[in-house]
């Protein structure tokens, strides 16, 4: 989360401090400052990225809430002394003064954290040639051992520029990003300025806290230029939905107070080490005080495939869909024992190693070990359980496992080799430009999760196509190289008469071969010597242009619509 910046000829925007409803998408050139905020619309309730920056549009008028969450110093206790003679005496005596060990302890962890300024230059999935005005932001971050700091993954996200500055410093420094994880919201940072370490005494990691530890989050939040802190304890561990990396891992809920801006800084327990990373809020008006916080475990597996692999490779999974066996006739049905418990494969991806050894119907009994209950949960800690997903998330790519299945009234048991999830509609592009390809006006793009948001907003999920989500939502990748290819728009030109209409369709296949990906319809086409170019899409549409003509007029086309070139980079090698 981070704090407006003041654009320059533009008056800045009053940020909506109640609701803090932040686009993921970016903003237009009006827009006064970004938010790197990302809101995904779940019914009722948003979940909100800690994200840098200024809400883009607030609903509503700002309301502020002052919640006060220690006691106050100022307050006094009242006593009734009774004198030699009888008589009683109403006398005032001050609190005890306040203990400041926790405060001591808190000190040298609060003059690690620094502030992350970040100027962004967003793509432009929906003109895939360009890319949107750059616009800043800010949010907080964290020093921590070997010369780097901690932040959030959507703080500097598409970043051009990315400088620090400590606490009670003047000085910005110019900063190097090393690594970025999408799916667990954490970017790795370094400075080459050896000033910029002078004097710091990096953050330590805790142990994962029990329910009802004290937290403190340490930040930089939209509300003024100093460091801020709020307190509060741990109220929830479960799996999480990361907003930010549409993935599920292990996430702490607290109730400190998490605005933007806070994004990327320490959650600090009693002891002054951290246990976690301030990157995500609930915005709803039936909840208050609901901030999420990314764990040590998953911080340390960040670092540790960082050093492991000297960049980030990302977190496994076991690329299976399961259904739950709580039913005892589904069981029977199965040839379940009394004493076996499990979870029911219903698809495999095919993408995944697992594919060649697991079939569906497969019963998963255990993984590496540890069995697996009805509902797909597995042992936590003492008196808390947790979905299996947990035990998959601690391995690396390329670890492997043993998983015990049952099948056919066999007990078996196999070796898998773990990769990362292949998905035939991305969440994430890594940092890579959009690809594209244009003939006779047709604009050829894959789509990604954000090319749909581009589209079609925030709310996506409800406004974009049926057929486009139903493939995001439950489509799977046959390939690791396969692509969902749709024209995006077609440029108006005399060639396409009758076309205009054509938006976000998918393209099945060209002069009768399959669409495979967006790079193999570019070399087909390129390279096509036939009179026609067939392009069958869904809805059993066709479009027919002669390719003579059709490659004649795309060069006009793009010129009059001041396009560099007819395909993107990344197709032409």
């Amino acid at each position: 989360m981070e704090e407006p910046k003041r654009k320059r000829g533009r008056k800045p925007k009053v940020p909506n401090a109640e609701s803090m409803e932040f686009q993921f998408t970016n903003p237009g050139p009006s827009t006064a400052t970004a938010a790197a905020n990302d809101v995904v619309s779940a019914s009722a309730a948003e979940l909100t990225e800690g994200s840098p920056s200024l809400p883009r549009r607030g609903r509503g008028r700002p309301r502020k809430i002052v919640k006060h969450v220690e006691k106050s110093p100022e307050r006094r206790s009242s006593r009734f002394l009774e004198s030699s003679n009888g008589d009683a005496k109403h006398v005032v005596v001050p609190d005890a003064p306040p203990s400041w060990e926790s405060v001591a302890r808190l000190v040298p962890s609060m003059d690690a954290v620094v502030k992350v300024f970040c100027v962004h230059t967003e793509p432009n999935f929906s003109l895939p040639w360009q890319r949107k005005r750059q616009y800043s932001s800010s949010s907080s971050g964290f020093i921590i051992g070997g010369r780097r700091v901690l932040t959030n993954a959507h703080s500097v996200e598409h970043h051009t520029q990315v400088k620090l500055k400590k606490r009670g410093s003047d000085t910005k420094y110019l900063a190097t990003v090393l690594a970025i994880g999408t799916e667990c919201d954490i970017a790795m940072l370094t400075v080459s300025d050896d000033e910029f370490w002078e004097g710091v005494k990096p953050v330590e990691f805790g142990d994962l806290p029990a329910l009802q530890d004290a937290v403190t989050v340490v930040g930089y939040p939209i509300g003024g230029d100093t460091i801020s802190v709020t307190s509060g304890v741990v109220s929830r561990m479960e799996i999480l939905s990361y907003v930010h990396g549409s993935t599920e891992l292990l996430g702490l809920q607290i109730d400190a107070a998490i605005n933007s801006g806070n994004s990327g800084g320490p959650a600090i327990n009693d002891k002054g080490k951290c246990v976690g990373i301030a990157f995500q809020s609930l915005k709803h008006e039936d909840v208050e005080n609901i901030g999420y916080v990314i764990p040590t475990p998953v911080i340390m597996h960040f670092i540790q495939d960082y050093e492991k692999n000297g960049a980030y490779t990302g977190f496994p999974i076991l690329g299976v869909e399961w259904q739950k066996m709580e039913n005892p006739d589904l069981r029977m049905l199965m040839g379940m024992k009394p004493d076996q418990k499990g979870v029911r494969i219903r698809r495999i991806e095919p993408t995944a190693p697992e594919s060649n050894v697991l079939k569906p119907s497969d019963v998963i009994l255990s993984f590496d070990g540890v069995n697996i209950a009805n509902d797909g949960t597995v042992p936590f800690r003492h008196g808390e359980r947790i979905g299996f997903s947990y035990l998959v998330s601690q391995k690396y790519t390329g670890d492997t496992a043993v998983v015990k299945v049952h099948r056919n009234s066999k007990i078996l048991e196999f070796s898998i080799k773990l990769a990362t999830h292949k998905r035939l509609i991305p969440a994430h592009i890594k940092g890579r430009p959009p690809s594209y390809y244009i003939i006779g006006g047709f604009v050829f793009t894959a789509v990604s999760v954000l090319y749909l948001r581009s589209e079609y907003g925030k709310d996506y999920e409800f406004d974009a196509p049926v057929k486009l989500l139903d493939k995001h939502l439950h489509s799977m990748a046959q390939s690791v190289d396969e692509q969902l290819v749709v024209v995006a728009q077609v440029l108006v030109a005399d060639i396409n008469i009758g076309y205009e209409e054509i938006v976000n369709t998918q393209v099945l296949s060209f002069n009768g071969k399959p669409v495979k990906n967006l790079k193999g319809l570019a070399a087909m086409v390129e390279s096509c010597d036939d009179e026609f170019l067939k392009f069958e899409l869904e809805y059993q549409q066709i479009v027919v242009l002669q390719t003579k003509t059709a490659k004649a007029a795309t060069l006009d086309i793009l010129t009059t619509h001041c396009i560099p070139s007819a395909m993107s980079d990344d197709l032409k090698t």
